[in-house]
């Protein structure tokens, strides 16, 4: 992947520097750097996008305006805030990820409603340009430049669309990091499991030690 160096890719879908100075930490685990998830990187390119679509093609005055971009903010920081929080509990990074993941869903039936409402075409999943827009997908760091032409220049059910399709991909991103961090807790626990087999350890490979 350019511009990342010798990066690796985690089951969260984060991309980034592998670290070992944190890995021998037997309680708090490496904090998530937010910025290097693919799904946050997604879910920005979102909020860009809607930012955008709402102040240009909705009427001003229209809530709709502020429900979008609240949403695709709720979904941006969500995943932001889940990810700094898996420092010290990976409950509250679950929760806060499940978060962001309903404010994109509510986002995609905002912009379906749009589209319907209006009598405007919904990309089939494989039709031309719902591909094209999922191997742009594939680029990484993902950015809102590699959307920005489009965005710009085309009538608004191109970029209701093309927003659809990032969704999609959003979620799906989300879906696989929820698995992952859902699967990593029944293993390993919360915090507090984690200091109470500390604890455990120590005193086994301390028998005649401080309890």
């Amino acid at each position: 992947m350019s511009g990342y160096g010798n990066n690796v890719k985690d089951g969260n879908g984060r991309s980034g520097q592998s670290n070992d100075s944190h890995d021998s930490h037997p309680i708090i685990p490496p904090r998530g750097d937010y910025q290097t998830l693919l799904s946050y990187q997604k879910a920005e390119v979102v909020y860009d996008i809607t930012f955008r679509f709402a102040h240009k093609h909705l009427s001003r005055g229209d809530r709709t305006v502020d429900q979008m971009i609240q949403s695709a903010r709720s979904g941006k920081q969500n995943i932001l805030e889940g990810s700094k929080a898996a420092m010290t509990s990976k409950e509250t990074e679950i929760k806060l990820t499940n978060v962001g993941r309903a404010s994109l869903e509510e986002l995609l039936a905002d912009f379906r409603d749009y589209l319907r409402a209006r009598d405007l075409p919904i990309w089939e999943k494989d039709s031309k340009e719902a591909l094209y827009v999922r191997e742009l997908g594939r680029k990484e760091p993902q950015t809102y430049e590699l959307s920005r032409e489009f965005v710009e220049t085309r009538p608004p059910d191109v970029v209701a669309n093309i927003a659809i399709c990032l969704i999609h991909q959003t979620n799906y991103l989300i879906d696989q990091q929820l698995r992952r961090l859902e699967k990593d807790f029944l293993e390993q626990g919360g915090l507090r499991e984690r200091m109470f087999n500390a604890r455990l350890q120590h005193r086994r490979q301390n028998p005649g030690g401080q309890r």
